[in-house]
């Protein structure tokens, strides 16, 4: 296989769109990652687009054609991927097989969500189909439920404690204030995440990632092209997708996502590294349980660690690994197709030295974490400074 980088990266801010529609979103994200990769439309010749849920949300399908339409990219071909909250990680992995593979030179990897424009209950009920809808949201189980259900369990049998998950919030609270594109420009307290409303007890208002529009975009080319269009570019040097049952009641744990152990694995395998070696990270927040559980099962901390390690700031910048210098899902925002583009995004800007006040120091090597709907599908990326 080519080696693969990424020479660009553009996004829109996080939050309420009230003004722009779907297509002006795309646009908006991919010329500005275009514009960041000093490379022509022209050159472009495949795009993979992450959405979950445009139509149930916009009325709005055949993405793919309408990405390449408001980009002015036809004729060239132009994918949707779909895989829940995981639609943009797993676009961003086609992308990349589709350039180490020779299959295509120049791609743009886009995700996009626009989920305001219908009422939150609607928006429930749409997520609610990254999981298992006959035997889970039918019978009134949504996503909040479903990762209460893992904090409540995660809590019996390593202790923790409502104070740990609050320490997530409130520490990607404060990255995503540095965050020019985060949804949450305020920073917030342990107090006022357990005195918010509650959502599915143990989960609190401020413990969910919030309802969002947005999108994201790179530019991947093999690494032998890259330095035509940048002195920075950031390798790809693993990419992993593993997945596991789609319902919650049939896993052999509610403490740990099988899938993105499994991922991980293969991602480290792939890059002949350990967790140890890695500097910064973007996981899947979609709750706060979501991190402790995922800075666990990628191998950061022990399992039942996580929580007293968030707790203590060790997954502060500064701290053992960086986690959510974006301020992740919950205080960047979550527009669920865009959400792993935007973590490509946030490392290629960490390892470049362009995250501004949220930097993380001589930060060399990164990793992505995509995962859709309760743990069904896991997506890992590991990227270095080229």
């Amino acid at each position: 296989m080519r080696r693969v980088a990424i020479i660009g990266a553009g996004m829109t801010k996080f939050g309420e769109h009230w003004e722009s529609s779907i297509r002006e979103l795309i646009a908006e994200a991919g010329m500005n990652a275009l514009i960041d990769a000093g490379m022509d439309g022209k050159d472009i010749d495949g795009i993979f687009g992450g959405t979950m849920a445009s139509g149930r949300l916009t009325g709005q399908e055949h993405i793919a054609a309408l990405i390449a339409d408001y980009m002015g990219l036809n004729p060239i071909p132009s994918t949707r991927v779909e895989a829940a909250c995981a639609s943009g990680g797993l676009a961003l992995r086609l992308g990349f097989i589709a350039v180490a593979s020779g299959i295509h030179d120049h791609v743009v990897v886009g995700g996009v969500e626009k989920m305001t424009d219908v009422s939150s209950d609607e928006t429930t009920v749409a997520l609610g189909g990254a999981g298992d809808q006959e035997w889970e949201l039918a019978l009134g189980a949504t996503f909040p439920a479903l990762y209460a259900l893992m904090a409540r369990r995660h809590m019996t049998d390593f202790g923790t404690t409502e104070e740990q998950l609050a320490a997530v919030a409130v520490k990607n609270h404060a990255n995503a204030a540095k965050n020019k594109y985060a949804q949450f420009q305020k920073e917030i307290t342990i107090d006022e995440v357990l005195q918010s409303r509650p959502v599915a007890s143990p989960l609190k208002v401020l413990d969910c990632s919030p309802i969002s529009d947005g999108a994201a975009a790179v530019v991947l080319v093999p690494l032998e092209e890259a330095k035509k269009y940048t002195d920075t570019p950031v390798e790809i040097i693993a990419s992993a997708h593993a997945t596991d049952t789609i319902a919650l009641n049939n896993r052999k744990s509610l403490t740990e996502l099988r899938a993105t152990k499994i991922a991980a694995k293969k991602a480290y395998e792939m890059a002949k590294l350990t967790p140890k070696d890695i500097d910064v990270c973007e996981v899947h927040d979609c709750f706060t349980i979501a991190e402790i559980m995922a800075i666990e099962d990628l191998g950061f901390f022990k399992k039942g660690e996580g929580g007293p390690a968030s707790l203590e700031g060790r997954t502060r910048i500064g701290g053992d690994i960086a986690i959510n210098t974006s301020g992740g899902l919950k205080g960047c925002g979550h527009p669920v197709g865009a959400t792993g583009i935007k973590q490509a995004a946030e490392i290629f800007w960490q390892l470049t030295g362009r995250a501004a006040d949220r930097q993380v120091n001589d930060a060399e090597i990164g990793m992505t974490h995509n995962v859709g709907g309760s743990g069904a599908t896991a997506i890992v990326h590991i990227l270095k400074r080229a």
